[in-house]
């Protein structure tokens, strides 16, 4: 995954139940700006800030973890409650309307926890040291998600994924996903990674073989548009821990996710 900016944000440690769900014309709600003409929040304090918002804890093997008890685990059960009512209304529709219902997910930091490699880089970001740890595949999952996966599944909603993860990082993400219990729709034609050698030709306005000009909204609302326009689902809900996940269209709900470690553009 590419991340330009990995900068802490305040407003998304902060977040409850309004602030990480909005509806579709509200994408750049809650998102501060990087432009701030007084004194920025000291990031020492706002290191611990973050600690106790996931309630972080040592485990025994050395992998910082979020709390079960946390204002961040919290604020994901309040977010799933809500999805779960959508996804239970759009299964109901769908049943009388005769269509295909779908739901979206983003990996990293939706499904698959990266709290771990964040503490211990300090928030900053590498590239080879983030492929390592993606390619071990033994990220924890972020709590409930890889649940309401699973929920979808049950209720005839289609479950794809929609990841900045490089095709190269397949392997490992499907590892980690099953690893997690999101053992739902795991092949090719339902996950989507990006190809920057090969890119499939409904990127085409902004990638071609060997030339990637794609920003990540363009990215993501170009693939979630092939699902719905080329396979024919009817995207539901999109699930993201960052607004460049959610905005661009094609989905009836967004869920915005709280992280707090980082921001992509």
């Amino acid at each position: 995954m590419h991340k330009p900016l990995r900068i802490a944000t305040v407003t998304a440690a902060c977040a409850v139940a309004g602030a990480v769900l909005y509806g579709t014309g509200a994408a750049t709600a809650g998102q501060s700006t990087a432009n701030s003409t007084h004194e920025p929040y000291n990031i020492g304090v706002l290191a611990k800030d973050i600690d106790a918002y996931y309630g972080t804890t040592l485990d025994a093997d050395g992998v910082y973890q979020a709390s079960p008890d946390s204002p961040y685990a919290a604020d994901l059960a309040r977010l799933d409650a809500a999805a779960k009512q959508q996804i239970d209304r759009a299964a109901r529709a769908a049943h009388h309307r005769h269509t295909k219902p779908a739901i979206v997910f983003d990996i990293d930091d939706t499904l698959l926890l990266s709290l771990d490699y964040e503490k211990k880089n300090n928030y900053g970001y590498d590239g080879a040291t983030w492929a390592a740890y993606v390619d071990r595949a033994d990220r924890p999952a972020v709590p409930g998600s890889p649940e309401l996966a699973r929920y979808a599944e049950t209720k005839g909603v289609e479950v794809f994924y929609n990841s900045g993860l490089g095709e190269a990082q397949r392997a490992a993400a499907v590892e980690n996903l099953k690893k997690v219990g999101a053992d739902v729709n795991l092949d090719t034609g339902h996950v989507f990674l990006k190809d920057k050698a090969n890119p499939p030709s409904y990127l085409d306005h902004c990638a071609t073989p060997g030339t990637w000009k794609c920003t990540t909204v363009q990215y993501k609302a170009g693939t979630r548009r092939h699902i719905e326009e080329d396979l024919g689902y009817d995207i539901v809900a999109n699930f993201g821990d960052q607004y460049s996940d959610l905005q661009g269209g094609y989905a009836d709900r967004t869920y915005k996710l709280p992280n707090p470690t980082y921001f992509v553009e």
